[in-house]
């Protein structure tokens, strides 16, 4: 979407941006409204009550529950950066969101984003030390090298999402109110907005998304090649069971979220559509934050048993 400099100077530039409503029928945006508050209310319950149980259980306080306290949290900040700001235009379909509020919200959006991928690596990093040098695992995974790996991938995070909003919210937008085909701030379809020429915005973004997304889903993928292999050599069929076990909950988090996200931010731009990234989208952004609680408390025998010594607990007392 290029236009000349002496275009879109002559042009007003955009103060504010619209969402594009999913329907503006009364009905079903009331019914939409609904749905997307019940998930929002399971997602912020489920991922509430693993870090309740991490917290509290004792026998939960190793480096892979303490990585999982974190995700779980991670979710929670990033669907609550979404969620309401969506259910308000679900509502008003003519409600707009402020320039410097849609920037904020990107900001926060890819850090948290950014940061729960990394951590989904860090995670993997565990499982790999965890099974592979079970000898030296307490040596290696301490607790201030977890803290560490948390702190360094957040870090980088905000560093990479700083990076991306500011270069994209230096470019111009054009005339009233510029409707965003998304239902909240992300990069490539706000990027579609912009009235000038968007090449270096675009080969930064692919950079990002290398960063974020190729090289920790990589790692992940050489850590359980090894993690299989590790596996296969375990002799007691219980013991392979329960390595299968902890290990496989994770991965079917990483497919979901990496997939999905791949497909937005890593697809050539002219073979992506603006509908079908806003489809991809709910998934990472509903789908894997409601999975992530509900994949490790039915697959997790520890989890599971923390649960109900918990629950049977607080109903006891």
């Amino acid at each position: 979407m290029y236009q000349s400099h002496t275009n879109w100077t002559n042009q007003s530039i955009a103060a504010e941006f619209i969402f594009q409503a999913f329907s503006t029928i009364p009905e079903i945006q009331r019914l939409l409204f609904t749905f997307f508050l019940l998930l929002y209310l399971t997602i912020i319950c489920g991922n509430v009550s693993i870090i309740w149980v991490v917290c509290t259980d004792q026998s939960l306080h190793t480096p892979m529950y303490f990585f999982l306290g974190n995700l779980s949290f991670l979710e929670i900040c990033y669907t609550t950066v979404v969620v309401p700001q969506m259910l308000a235009s679900v509502l008003d379909v003519h409600r707009t969101i402020l320039f410097a509020n849609c920037g904020i919200q990107m900001f926060l959006f890819v850090a948290l984003g950014s940061t729960d991928c990394f951590l989904l690596a860090v995670m993997a990093y565990d499982r790999y030390v965890a099974i592979c040098y079970p000898l030296r695992y307490t040596l290696i995974m301490t607790w201030q090298v977890c803290v560490w790996l948390v702190v360094g991938s957040a870090v980088l995070a905000l560093v990479l999402s700083l990076e991306l909003t500011v270069l994209i919210f230096t470019l111009p937008f054009c005339g009233h109110q510029p409707r965003i085909n998304h239902f909240l701030c992300d990069v490539p379809p706000v990027l579609r907005l912009a009235c000038a020429d968007t090449h270096i915005h675009q080969t930064v973004l692919y950079s990002v998304g290398i960063m974020v997304l190729a090289i920790p889903f990589l790692l992940i993928s050489i850590s359980y090649i090894y993690i299989v292999a590790a596996i296969l050599r375990i002799r007691s069929t219980s013991g392979r069971h329960q390595a299968f076990s902890t290990c496989s909950s994770h991965l079917m988090v990483v497919i979901l979220q990496y997939g999905c996200c791949s497909l937005v931010y890593l697809r050539p731009r002219s073979t992506s559509s603006e509908d079908d990234d806003r489809k991809l989208a709910l998934i990472y952004t509903f789908v894997t934050p409601l999975l992530n609680p509900l994949i490790y408390s039915l697959r997790n025998k520890d989890v599971k048993q923390a649960m109900k010594k918990l629950v049977r607990k607080t109903a006891g007392s």
